[in-house]
């Protein structure tokens, strides 16, 4: 048995004894899921109502802050008067569909921190003592990113994506009419995806940890990231260089507060190793 499972009053497990422990964590986590899908279910018309509809109004909290912001400078061209077009239904299926996929989406979103705690509960026993010390608040540092990078696309992405598609027109003989399937597939996209784009920094952190990143990596192709980041923005938002900017920016700042945490665990992993180095040369660090 470890040291540190000793230490620590945990027991070895088998292999399978691991599988067994796993499969009740997943499965309490898909209860946490499950419950609030069903709440989220038997609550549509006010989810759809005040929140997927939500940023395809006029009175979104978003754009009545850009108007405040335009009447400080004195300006109303800031000030969205109208978001031109409607939702339909073409599929039998449709809002079927979409009313299980928002209340899946809404339960997994409301339901995250808790899976993150499940799945952590899972990993912290393998851990070492000074690896669980130096890991404490994983699960508040990834749901606080997660909820931040969800706020990010609903308030700041989604709706000026929405404004922006609404009034794009090639032609007067158009109108925008657009199927319920596309319109929450794509909100979903960009507020999901940008709660998982947020997730970077603890994804270096890990990959730092375990030695596949390195600050020095990092340094090196951080014009290549920045390229990189370019083109996410461009896949996951309009084709106009606002939206672009908009989570251009914050996605490049996240890199680099990455790259200074990957600096930060590979300073701590060097001071590690050489104090392990001197214990076993039975010297005592200085």
């Amino acid at each position: 048995m470890p040291l540190d499972q000793e230490e620590s009053g945990e027991k070895e497990m088998s292999f399978l004894e691991h599988l067994e422990e796993l499969r009740w964590h997943v499965v309490r986590a898909l209860v946490a899921v499950i419950v609030f899908t069903i709440a989220a279910f038997i609550m549509a018309p006010w989810v759809f109502e005040n929140i997927i509809f939500a940023p395809a109004r006029v009175d979104f909290p978003t754009f009545k802050w850009i108007c405040k912001l335009g009447n400080l400078i004195g300006s109303d061209a800031l000030c969205v008067q109208e978001i031109p077009f409607k939702v339909q239904s073409r599929n039998m299926t449709g809002q079927f569909t979409m009313h299980i996929m928002s209340s899946f989406i809404l339960g997994l979103v409301i339901a995250f921190p808790y899976v993150v705690w499940e799945f952590w509960r899972f990993i912290k026993p393998g851990l070492q003592v000074n690896e669980r010390k130096y890991s404490r608040g994983a699960v508040g540092s990834i749901s606080f990113l997660f909820f931040s990078g969800v706020a990010f696309g609903y308030y700041i992405i989604a709706p000026w994506m929405i404004y922006f598609l609404a009034n794009y027109s090639i032609s007067d003989m158009i109108v925008n009419e657009f199927d319920i399937t596309s319109y929450v597939s794509t909100v979903v996209m960009l507020v999901l995806g940008s709660g998982l784009l947020f997730q970077l920094p603890v994804v270096i952190y890990f990959l730092t940890k375990i030695g596949i990143v390195t600050p020095e990596f990092l340094r090196k192709y951080r014009k290549h990231s920045f390229v990189i980041i370019l083109v996410v923005a461009a896949i996951v938002t309009p084709p106009d260089l606002l939206s672009q900017m908009l989570i251009t920016i914050p996605l490049y700042l996240l890199f680099e507060i990455s790259v200074i945490i990957s600096a930060s665990v590979a300073k701590r992993k060097a001071r590690e190793e050489a104090e392990e180095l001197l214990k076993e040369q039975n010297i005592s660090p200085s």
